[in-house]
Parts: C-alpha cells; sequence; structure tokens
C-alpha cells in the first residue's frame, strides 16, 4: 500500500461522512483537556491551603517564647499569614509533599468512572 493511498483513506474519513464526528471529537477532547487542568489545579491549590496551615500553626507554636511579653504589632499576624500562604504555594509549585499528586490521581480516577458510566448509558439507552 503507498503513502498517497493510505492518505486519501484519512483525507477521506475526514472530509467524509464522519466530518460531524470530528467536530464531536473534537469538542470531547477539548472538553476532557478543559477537565483535566481543573483537577490539577483544584488538587495544586487545596495542597497550597493546607501546607499554607500547617506552616502557620507550626510558626505560631515555634515561634513564641513562653512568658514572652504579648504586646505585639496587630499587623504582624497578617503578615506573617500571608508570608505563610506565600511559602506553601511556592512549596506546592516546587512538588509539595505529594498531596496532590495523590488527591489528582482519585480525582481522575472519579472523572474516568464518571465519563464511562456516561458512555455506558448513552450506548444502553433504558427501555
Amino acid at each position: 500500500m503507498s503513502s498517497s493511498s493510505s492518505f486519501g483513506n484519512v483525507s477521506g474519513i475526514l472530509t467524509g461522512a464522519s466530518a460531524p464526528n470530528l467536530d464531536w471529537v473534537m469538542q470531547q477532547a477539548s472538553s476532557a483537556y478543559t477537565q483535566n487542568a481543573k483537577i490539577e489545579k483544584s488538587a495544586k491549590d487545596f495542597e497550597s491551603i493546607l501546607l499554607s496551615n500547617w506552616l502557620q500553626q507550626a510558626e505560631q507554636s515555634f515561634a513564641s517564647v513562653p512568658g514572652e511579653d504579648e504586646d505585639e504589632d496587630s499587623g504582624k499576624e497578617q503578615f506573617q499569614g500571608m508570608a505563610m500562604q506565600s511559602l506553601g504555594a511556592s512549596m506546592t509549585a516546587m512538588g509539595g509533599i505529594g498531596i496532590a499528586k495523590m488527591i489528582s490521581a482519585q480525582l481522575h480516577k472519579a472523572e474516568d468512572a464518571r465519563v464511562a458510566a456516561s458512555e455506558k448509558s448513552n450506548q444502553n439507552p433504558a427501555k
């Protein structure tokens, strides 16, 4: 089989009767990409928030000295909170501690199961 005949078959498929299906396939691919991006972002955001909270609690626990005077600047806690949020986001961006990967894997499994169930119900409509 020559390369021109196989190219003709491919072009016939893309331009023939299945052209409307190409639009559907492109929509599905775009939807899957968008869904994957949302899952990855959500998992990373969760890990970032979790790390920020852990870091903030650790900083509060270890930064104070027992018996220390409590007359502190009122803005200090706000700036420390922002610093811990930034540190948590940076740690997550550099790979984090693996929580985002675990959450992402579970969300992808759930999404794949949902898609498979949806496709199955579309192929076998209820009588």
